[in-house]
């Protein structure tokens, strides 16, 4: 018996929290910082399962945005109480652009395990 088959299955929110495939919850799913793989490389699945697929992971990356705006804002205002709120709402946005690639991949993620496959 292989050792990748003695090893025990991992948990849905374990492979969520290291980014991985939907179906058998061990392959990666990124190859570097932004290019995802075609496919799972333990599994053979296939992330983009349809043209489009990925536009369900815009319902994830919107409350993903506004947590990352209001942290930014409160730790503005908590660094800097005296700011003028429309500058301290002015900062966030670099601190938000910043973090989109950041965002996208982790709504993608997300998104592929909320939808998981059904075969």
């Amino acid at each position: 018996m292989s050792a990748e088959a003695q090893r025990p299955t991992p948990s849905r929110w374990r492979a969520i929290a290291g980014q991985r495939c939907p179906r058998c919850l061990r392959g990666r799913i990124y190859a570097g910082l932004l290019r995802m793989n075609d496919e799972c490389p333990v599994c053979g699945h296939h992330f983009e399962r349809e043209p489009g697929y990925f536009l369900g992971a815009m319902y994830i990356s919107y409350p993903l945005s506004i947590v990352v705006i209001g942290l930014s804002l409160w730790l503005i205002t908590s660094l800097w109480p005296e700011m003028r709120l429309d500058w301290a709402v002015l900062l966030t946005v670099p601190v938000l652009v910043v973090l989109v690639p950041l965002i996208v991949r982790w709504s993608r993620v997300l998104w592929m395990h909320w939808d998981p496959p059904h075969d």
